[in-house]
């Protein structure tokens, strides 16, 4: 694990405001509307990479799927979501902290019918690393699973917590996915932080034919 890198999350996490952060989503619309043209049961493995503390975990446990998995660097954002959730919905989530980018544990999971993924892959700019989160990606999405990533366009942002970025359109998501995932919807998205200001996004829907 990086451990400069986990440092730096658990500090965001600790000390700022969750509701405050550059990311926040009251209802991650875009990407509850891209799950629902998911053709999934609701026991089918859904993964969380870079769950953080946001809000999707909790639209997940609204809409009743029961296989949940929230991944994060940061022990201090799965806390403050844990905490959010209460004991009960917490104990439906199976918890995992790691690394994307170096996992130790999530490359180890049975294969998961949808990744999701709002404003991590962006964060990676080593080769090595970029290369480390698709090769896990294949490795544990299904044949027929979806992927679902969304993160900085090229008219986006460049840096982000005091972090540099790569950012990104659909074409460069589909090579690094290669030919076995599908292009299903890519769109556009300007999303308005809490300070007010726009950050555009690219958010894409992907399926594993193979």
């Amino acid at each position: 694990m990086d451990n400069e890198m986990k440092d730096h999350w658990n500090e965001v996490y600790d000390y700022t405001d969750i509701k405050t952060l550059g990311w926040y989503e009251d209802k991650p619309t875009p990407c509850l509307r891209l799950l629902a043209k998911c053709n999934i049961e609701k026991s089918d493995p859904i993964l969380d990479v870079g769950a953080g503390a946001s809000t999707f975990i909790d639209c997940l446990l609204e809409g009743e799927y029961a296989n949940i998995i929230a991944a994060d660097i940061s022990e201090v954002a799965l806390n403050k979501l844990k905490e959010r959730l209460g004991v009960r919905k917490a104990s439906k989530v199976k918890w995992i902290i790691d690394d994307i980018s170096k996992p130790a544990y999530l490359y180890k999971l049975e294969k998961v019918a949808v990744w999701h993924d709002r404003a991590v892959l962006h964060f990676l700019l080593e080769t090595d690393q970029i290369q480390t989160y698709f090769s896990t990606l294949k490795k544990i999405v299904r044949n027929g699973g979806y992927v679902i990533i969304a993160a900085f366009s090229l008219k986006g942002a460049k840096k982000c917590s005091g972090l540099d970025v790569k950012n990104y359109d659909s074409n460069m998501l589909m090579e690094n996915l290669g030919e076995e995932f599908h292009l299903i919807e890519a769109l556009d998205y300007d999303y308005r932080m809490p300070s007010g200001d726009i950050r555009p996004y690219i958010y894409t829907l992907f399926q594993r034919q193979r």
